[in-house]
């Protein structure tokens, strides 16, 4: 039987990079040598003090439900965190912990937008903002952004596509899928209309650890010292900066009015995060620092090797990334042309095809919004890195 499913379901797209990970698995199960591109997470365990922590909660039997926003000894070291490393400072009333950033953000957007209003989305975006709007019954509006600086934010389009239904704007700096990390005076730009336009700005900064040349500087940060008033809610999360994934452990940092409306639709949804996450969460923040630098460190090392080594590909060009760790090279000039005998109309065209003749797993960056660009994950080895790209250039000379 066909069930008849809500306008609610029927609406949304279903995540391409979950999509994307699933072939690879799939692939990968059958015995096929397989180069994966795709992976949005770290490729290391998660920390040794961070798994002993985690056994420690089980064992002293802290498996049972927590308090709604989060375990009150978790946001206190959230606070001390946003504290000592993004000198910002919050009490615990102003922090929910959820289940993965994620939901942080899918319940920011309920909590703030209604139908008619209009949220404004950078472009490149990662692939879930412009379905938490719509799940909002909001509608995404979807602004340029300027690839030779950073992806940084097109205040010129900006201008044209805002209007008095805009009710606020997703940022993601570092971004997830070019790397790109905003300058502080973008941001502060940003702000500013903000705050004269009564938005409220929705930060992404889960990949606020992973920058490679100079310290992050949080939104809200900007915001404080040079006195804007803007609104920000900013969320962040273990995930990326501890290989902390599958433990889904993130958090928002906001006004208590918000955290409140936050925290009462969270309640309704999946009552609390994790109890064994939230405990090993505090040794995380907490602990030890080094494993932090560690795989910063490796990460580094990996981003220069693929970005020499995709700007050595014929016809490709991509710029280096200051944070997280993607690349986000340009392949437009191989669109309109044909493998195998099929036309490459977009960049699913170009993945499917280094996929079919390479196993070699990307991303296109169609999806993404940015037609012509195609995401590679360097969280994986150097090996790997090297052998991908050069099953890379070689599908590539088969194209005509």
């Amino acid at each position: 039987m066909i069930h008849k499913l809500s306008n609610r379901a029927n609406k949304i797209k279903p995540s391409f990079t979950l999509e994307m990970a699933t072939v690879a698995a799939e692939m990968k199960s059958k015995g096929i040598d397989l180069v994966n591109f795709s992976v949005g997470e770290p490729d290391f365990n998660t920390p040794l003090h961070i798994i002993n922590a985690g056994k420690i909660a089980m064992d002293k039997g802290f498996t049972k439900y927590t308090a709604g926003p989060g375990m009150i000894e978790f946001r206190e070291a959230i606070c001390d965190k946003l504290k000592r490393e993004n000198d910002l400072r919050y009490n615990i009333k102003n922090i929910l912990v959820s289940n993965g950033e994620k939901q942080s953000l899918y319940t920011a957007c309920q909590a703030i937008f209604d139908k008619g209003d209009e949220v404004l989305v950078c472009k490149p975006y990662w692939v879930s903002f412009p379905e938490f709007v719509r799940l909002a019954d909001a509608r995404p509006v979807f602004v340029n952004t300027i690839p030779e600086n950073n992806f940084e934010i097109d205040f010129t389009h900006l201008e044209k596509v805002m209007s008095k239904k805009t009710k606020g704007i997703i940022i993601n700096s570092p971004s997830n899928p070019t790397g790109g990390v905003w300058s502080n005076e973008a941001i502060l730009r940003l702000l500013k209309i903000a705050k004269e336009n009564n938005w409220i700005i929705i930060s992404d900064e889960c990949y606020e650890r992973l920058v490679y040349n100079e310290k992050f500087i949080s939104t809200e940060k900007i915001n404080r010292d040079h006195k804007v008033g803007a609104t920000v809610l900013t969320c962040m999360s273990l995930s990326k900066t501890y290989a902390m994934t599958g433990w889904r452990i993130g958090y928002t940092a906001g006004s208590v009015d918000l955290i409140g409306a936050m925290s009462k639709l969270q309640g309704q949804a999946t009552s609390c995060a994790n109890s064994i996450g939230q405990f090993a969460g505090i040794e995380a923040l907490n602990g030890d620092q080094k494993c932090v630098q560690d795989m910063l460190r490796l990460f580094k090392e990996r981003r220069d090797l693929i970005i020499n080594l995709l700007n050595r590909l014929p016809g490709v060009t991509c710029l280096s990334p200051a944070g997280a760790f993607y690349a986000f090279p340009d392949f437009s000039r191989f669109l309109g042309k044909e493998a195998d005998g099929k036309l490459l109309k977009d960049t699913f065209d170009i993945s499917e095809y280094i996929l079919r003749s390479s196993s070699v797993v990307t991303v296109p960056g169609d999806g993404f919004g940015a037609p012509g660009h195609i995401r590679f994950s360097y969280a994986t080895n150097k090996q790997n890195i090297e052998k991908g790209i050069k099953r890379i250039q070689n599908a590539l000379k088969k194209i005509i």
